[in-house]
């Protein structure tokens, strides 16, 4: 009895804590819980992702920045069977010639030899907070020398990169966040430059299923941008499983 009682106030005692914890932390706190680990997924082994060897490159929402470093990257990992390469780290921006910006990491972490079936690409929300300049889409007949200190001469030359090295499908995907002229007017870019390169897009920006889903629990998402584990497990994931699953059907 006194072992029930000691229990119930601890846990008490907790729940009143917890009440007093900003919605942030308590996200963080409540949305990681070890009941959304990557490891209670189960292996399907029927996945049509299964096998497949798949590129990440990104920076917090591939990363998994408010979801203790594990994204839908690992959950894809753990439930579809995939072979993941993942190089996401906080803060980075597509543009600049620094060793941690997207163009850099592209040269320094990828397996030209690993026979990649897709390549998925962040639109990083960094870059026009970074100061980065945003600079222009290239002649259709233009395929090398693009200016990587801009961010859009990044992503081609990323995509030239991906389709020199990797010779795969490229997906970029884009990030929910408050309303933001800046990335609204980069995904405009986005869709202009997949004219010149025919990549995909899974646009997570404007996907009113996705903007629906997170409304329904306050523990899906630490703040306006960043899921949780249970974000990414319960929202994220079923996202890109179809998404990604689509893509290599059709190439």
């Amino acid at each position: 009895m006194k072992k029930f009682l000691l229990n119930t106030g601890i846990l008490a005692a907790t729940a009143v804590g917890i009440h007093k914890i900003p919605r942030p932390l308590k996200a963080i706190m409540l949305g990681n819980l070890p009941a959304y680990l990557p490891s209670t997924e189960v292996l399907n082994p029927s996945s049509k992702l299964y096998g497949k060897r798949i590129a990440f490159l990104g920076s917090s929402i591939t990363y998994g920045a408010a979801a203790k470093g594990k994204s839908f990257v690992e959950y894809l990992q753990t439930k579809d069977g995939i072979i993941p390469t993942k190089s996401a780290i906080s803060g980075t921006t597509l543009a600049g010639l620094e060793p941690k910006t997207y163009s850099s990491r592209l040269r320094t972490d990828f397996d030209d030899q690993a026979n990649y079936d897709l390549f998925v690409c962040q639109l990083s929300t960094n870059d026009s907070r970074a100061n980065k300049d945003l600079g222009q889409i290239t002649p259709d007949v233009q395929t090398d020398g693009f200016d990587r200190e801009t961010t859009l001469g990044a992503m081609e030359d990323i995509l030239a990169y991906v389709q020199a090295h990797f010779r795969c499908p490229v997906v970029f995907y884009t990030c929910m966040r408050k309303p933001d002229q800046d990335y609204a007017s980069l995904i405009s870019q986005l869709y202009q430059l997949q004219k010149k390169w025919h990549f995909a897009i899974i646009d997570l920006w404007e996907d009113p299923v996705l903007h629906n889903l997170i409304k329904t629990s306050p523990y899906f998402m630490a703040d306006d941008a960043h899921p949780t584990q249970m974000g990414y497990k319960q929202v994220w994931t079923p996202i890109f499983e179809v998404q990604l699953t689509k893509f290599l059907t059709n190439n």
